[in-house]
């Protein structure tokens, strides 16, 4: 008897199985390159994710003997499993027999909605700047009543909603429409301070695999990658940020995803609110494709005009946070082997040069020169100072215009000599000339931390 499905108001379970034969989940994985694909499967074949990433494994009845003739025969145990993928990251191949083994072979069974959100937010990873992001402001939703009385904590806005995952995702699903089913995956950041919410949204009452597959000749229709977006919940701000990258396709498909991903957009804010305290989304005009940028401008630490008319001297300090997750690498300050003495004065100096000098002007900053100028105090002469007069012709010269004809040997020899006495007659001229020559006042400026750098070594 077939499995009926029934109508229902809950959102699409992450073990559901995807046939590993649908077209959009090897156009999905084919995206990876060969050492993500390969650092996904050993996730996959993780202990704790056996409940949504199970492989498929010889059962208790069955030997490696029926599957003599399987391209890639099934493993007995995870861990003989995972120790074929550990080998795959040390030896050199293609990322196509990877991918036809995960899918032909480890996976055949299917591939659950909860493996192809990791596979897809390994390739947001890989590649950030894949998506544009947008930076909305949650702020608290005012009364639009005129004889309402704004209080002062409502003219303070500093009101940060408090975020709390899984109530979050409670809150999101009722707000979404009985005949709209999605999926939601959360993840942590590896590098930036947010939690990342990938929501997969589907037009269908059904939250079966009679909702992922279509019965039409086209089956990648109901799974396309344009009824997924993403949204960031950095870590103690106010801001979140949306991408709703949509791809190309029919007008009607376009409206109608459009239309959804509204749906689910408008129902943040109030997934968020809570009895007598009800928040809006404000847009702020930042968008971009660079998230580690959003963080920066839009995130938990400093932003806007913390800082006052003084926060163009804070250089990096205003990017500290003190809710920052990542814990610092605390600096070895074990002194080499020297004389005790010369180990305390070097230290010494070493603490001036910080106090005076601060975290700034560090050799190893990858700052350059900010400006280098090349100063001429002194105007350029005339013409007829530099070109010196013309010498009087020597005597040989003028010997030479009145001979006519051959010249004898005896002459040419004297010709020589006289040449040569004249010469050195001259050299001593040209330097006594040459300490009359222009000689300008030029001054050479550099200007930059690097400058003061070479002062505080010093």
């Amino acid at each position: 008897m077939a499995a009926i499905s029934i109508p229902t108001t809950s959102a699409l379970p992450p073990s559901q199985l995807i046939p590993s034969t649908h077209p959009s989940v090897y156009k999905l994985l084919s995206r990876l390159s060969r050492p993500s694909l390969l650092t996904l499967a050993l996730d996959w074949l993780d202990e704790r994710n056996q409940v949504n990433t199970a492989p498929y494994l010889l059962e208790v009845d069955e030997s490696a003997s029926d599957y003599a003739q399987d391209l890639y025969p099934p493993h007995a145990t995870l861990g003989s499993l995972r120790e074929l993928y550990t080998s795959f990251t040390t030896q050199k191949g293609n990322r196509r027999d990877v991918l036809d083994r995960i899918l032909e072979g480890d996976w055949r069974h299917g591939i659950t909605l909860y493996q192809l959100a990791m596979a897809d937010m390994q390739y947001l990873y890989d590649h950030p700047t894949s998506r544009r992001w947008t930076a909305l402001k949650v702020v608290p939703l005012s009364s639009s009543s005129p004889n309402h009385e704004v209080s002062g904590d409502e003219k303070k806005d500093t009101t940060v909603p408090i975020f709390h995952p899984s109530t979050f995702l409670q809150n999101l699903q009722k707000e979404v429409l009985p005949d709209v089913k999605a999926h939601y995956n959360l993840d942590r950041h590896a590098t930036l301070p947010l939690l990342l919410l990938r929501i997969y949204i589907l037009e269908s009452p059904y939250n079966t695999s009679l909702a992922l597959l279509s019965k039409s000749t086209k089956p990648s229709v109901t799974f396309d990658s344009s009824k997924t977006f993403y949204i960031a919940f950095p870590d103690a701000s106010p801001y979140i940020y949306v991408s709703l990258n949509s791809s190309v396709g029919d007008a009607t498909g376009a409206m109608d995803t459009k239309s959804l991903r509204k749906l689910t957009l408008d129902g943040i804010p109030k997934a968020f609110s809570k009895p007598r305290e009800r928040y809006k989304l404000e847009s702020t005009g930042f968008a971009t494709k660079n998230l580690e940028a959003l963080c920066e401008k839009r995130g938990g630490g400093r932003h806007n005009a913390a800082g006052g008319a003084w926060g163009v001297y804070a250089g990096e300090n205003k990017e500290d946070n003190p809710l920052n997750p990542i814990l610092l690498t605390p600096e070895d300050d074990t002194l080499p082997e020297e004389d005790s003495e010369s180990a305390e004065r070097e230290n010494r100096r070493k603490n001036m040069a910080k106090a005076r000098f601060g975290n700034s002007a560090i050799s190893n900053d990858g700052k350059g020169i900010e400006r280098f100028d090349i100063c001429l105090e002194d105007p350029f002469p005339s013409l007829a100072l530099i070109i010196p007069e013309p010498e009087n012709k020597s005597a040989i010269e003028q010997r030479r215009q009145k001979a006519k004809g051959r010249r004898s040997a005896i002459e040419a020899e004297l010709d020589r000599l006289d040449e040569e006495k004249d010469n050195g007659r001259i050299e001593p001229e040209r330097d006594e000339r040459g300490r009359d020559t222009w000689k300008p006042d030029v001054r050479i400026t550099f200007s930059g931390e690097p400058c003061i750098c070479g002062k505080s070594e010093s």
